[in-house]
């Protein structure tokens, strides 16, 4: 399987680059800033179709996993213009390359689609985002949905792994950096949402590109937990001093962007469905403080 990853140098990217490299597939490692470590490496710009439909007539993939996307939740709100540009015109470029050139695609979305005001969401409920990077990836769904038949939409929550990506460390090493220096953190008691091994997501969503599984799939961790609950939890798997962590509210954060409250997913239809199951959070974690050991 000739397989063309986007942001194949971030947390997720990286890791399906990295296991579909160990299953013997063809992968092609796009990215933009940071060189990938896995698969063959093409650097890749999602804005500019020309130069990536030159990637697509020499890769001639069958398989497109699309992960790129501005993240940064607040600089999304800022700066609209970019965001629009990377996460819906990038997306519906990287759709209709993969419409004409006749490849799987998997669109990575996120729980942020919701409005976050019950939480433990279905794939079939009205998507409602309260910031503007939801919106983004909302309407990247929207035009993966009108341009293909052919595709997944892999939606996921707060993904978290044992290495830093793409010059960015991530929610779980950030807990484990400042609790081993002894630093205090404050951390959200009121925003739920479900954590998700990055190793755990790229299996899944590698077999949902093997089985050509079309259709929206919540691809996230099996447990609901509150940010505070998340970051004691790790404390207790990494054997650190869970007095550290300080519960907060989310009215003491100063945000740019609006936050789901409770953009929680429910995972059962992944569950049914997928051999590679959603992880409850604590084989998740022992997961990773065995990569991180190793």
């Amino acid at each position: 399987m000739r397989v063309l990853i986007t942001g194949a140098s971030g947390l997720l990217g990286s890791k399906i680059a990295e296991l579909a490299v160990k299953l013997g597939y063809e992968v092609y490692s796009g990215y933009l800033t940071h060189e990938p470590t896995h698969g063959t490496p093409l650097k890749l710009e999602v804005r500019d179709i020309d130069a990536l439909r030159r990637i697509f007539d020499k890769v001639k993939p069958e398989v497109v996993i699309h992960t790129a996307a501005l993240t940064d939740v607040d600089k999304c709100e800022i700066d609209k213009e970019l965001a629009w540009n990377i996460n819906v015109e990038g997306t519906r470029n990287v759709a209709e390359l993969s419409k004409r050139y006749e490849a799987f695609l998997v669109y990575v979305s996120t729980d942020y689609v919701f409005k976050g005001d019950k939480g433990m969401y279905r794939e079939t409920e009205e998507a409602n985002p309260v910031n503007y990077y939801g919106l983004t990836k909302l309407e990247g769904e929207r035009r993966v949905i009108d341009i293909l038949d052919e595709y997944c939409i892999a939606r996921s929550s707060v993904i978290y792994g044992s290495r830093p990506a793409s010059g960015k460390v991530n929610f779980a090493l950030w807990i484990i950096e400042r609790l081993r220096r002894g630093e205090a953190v404050n951390v959200l008691r009121d925003q739920w949402n479900s954590p998700t091994l990055n190793t755990n997501l790229a299996e899944m969503i590698i077999e949902i590109a093997e089985r050509k599984l079309i259709g929206i799939y919540h691809l996230a961790g099996a447990t609901k937990v509150s940010r505070y609950e998340f970051a004691s939890m790790i404390a207790e798997v990494f054997d650190l001093n869970k007095e550290l962590i300080r519960p907060v509210t989310m009215n003491k954060l100063e945000w740019i962007a609006p936050r789901p409250r409770d953009s929680s997913l429910d995972v059962l239809k992944a569950m049914k469905t997928l051999r590679k199951k959603p992880n409850i959070i604590g084989e998740a974690l022992r997961r990773l403080r065995e990569e991180m050991e190793s």
